[in-house]
């Protein structure tokens, strides 16, 4: 392999580092394959552990790279060998950012976001400061988590600033890392008088964690893809999201999903994503469809991500178009986004059930 090698790189990040939590690798197996599937017309190098290699012997246009360390660590040493790459990747320890960083070092063309872009969506208060005003969010604030207990009289006087705007309301808190993933740890505060200093069994001390007003409502993320200046909603999503013993765990969803707020969702979605600079190939914004209807806004949005997310499984199925292969085009300048047709055939829910992520047409 050199420099001249036109084969794109690929890689997933928890197939190539060799996960074993059955839980993580099926939704990992699962994009990675829908990744491949998209990608049959170009020679793909595949960075995969030594012990999934099995799992795709039946792609003829692959070329296993086969490793038996962190793929992190295995990027720092032979990322420069290669041109370009397409990757899946979660935020776990900063490996969005961290991955990025060392193909955007070595010069390989990436069909994903910038590691900038990928930084400031992972953190979810720099996000936060980052969008227009015009784009509803909850009211947010950043802590750092003392060893004495000051962050606790902090956010009792947010709640108070917070609570004094509506007296009549009662306000909820919600409390999450300030870069968090699936499985996150989460604490809602009903009533502020329920904050104790046990919160510092969750969220150790040192650590980071945003503080944001209760919306109550449904969840639901739009997908879409970007070529890094204009973005184009192709799905929108319902999301299946529990909340566990101090866990918001993500389950799966269903798509599309059909809502009058639609097309705002639609609005909200594309205005984030193109006011974030870097932001390109496939990308989702989540958001909460407010239950108050007496509120001023019916959505609100609530996170970024700058990566393949779970849709993407079960729009790679029924997309009139072939997704990924779209996403190289326009960063290679070889289609317009404008031009593009976008259209769904049927209907898809995927969910996680027990080691499994079950995906069937609706």
């Amino acid at each position: 392999m050199t420099k001249e090698n036109e084969s794109i790189l690929v890689f997933e990040y928890f197939t190539a580092s060799g996960e074993k939590d059955k839980c993580i690798i099926s939704e990992a197996e699962a994009l990675l394959f829908s990744l491949l599937d998209d990608l049959k017309e170009f020679n793909v190098d595949l960075i995969i552990n030594e012990s999934y290699g099995s799992v795709v012997k039946n792609y003829g246009n692959v070329n296993p790279i086969l490793i038996n360390q962190d793929v992190v660590s295995w990027l720092e040493e032979n990322a420069d060998q290669f041109n370009k790459a397409i990757f899946i990747s979660a935020e776990n320890n900063n490996n969005l950012y961290n991955i990025t960083k060392i193909l955007e070092e070595n010069d390989v063309k990436i069909y994903n976001s910038s590691a900038e872009a990928c930084l400031k969506s992972s953190d979810k208060y720099e996000t936060y400061e980052a969008l227009p005003n015009t784009i509803p969010q909850p009211r947010s604030f950043r802590f750092k988590i003392d060893s004495k207990g000051y962050w606790k009289r902090a956010i009792e006087n947010l709640h108070e600033r917070w609570q004094a705007e509506d007296p009549l309301t009662p306000l909820k808190l919600i409390i999450k890392p300030l870069m968090g993933v699936d499985c996150e740890d989460i604490v809602i505060i009903e009533k502020i008088e329920d904050l104790t200093l046990d919160l510092d069994k969750i969220f150790t001390p040192g650590s980071r964690v945003l503080v944001q007003e209760y919306i109550e409502g449904s969840d639901i993320s739009v997908s879409l893809i970007s070529d890094g200046k204009n973005a184009l909603p192709i799905s929108l999503n319902e999301q299946y999201v529990e909340l566990k013993e101090n866990k918001g765990i993500y389950m799966g969803g269903r798509l599309p999903f059909e809502s009058k707020f639609k097309d705002e969702a639609f609005d909200i979605a594309t205005k984030a994503i193109e006011s974030i600079e870097g932001m390109k190939g496939f990308v989702g914004v989540d958001l909460r469809i407010n239950s108050d209807e007496k509120d001023i806004y019916s959505l609100y949005l609530l996170e970024i991500n700058s990566r393949f997310t779970t849709p993407y499984v079960g729009l790679s199925k029924i997309a009139n178009f072939n997704i990924s292969k779209t996403i190289i085009d326009l960063i290679d300048g070889n289609i317009n986004i404008g031009d593009l047709d976008i259209s769904l055939d049927g209907e898809i829910e995927f969910k996680k059930s027990g080691n499994s992520l079950e995906i069937r047409r609706i």
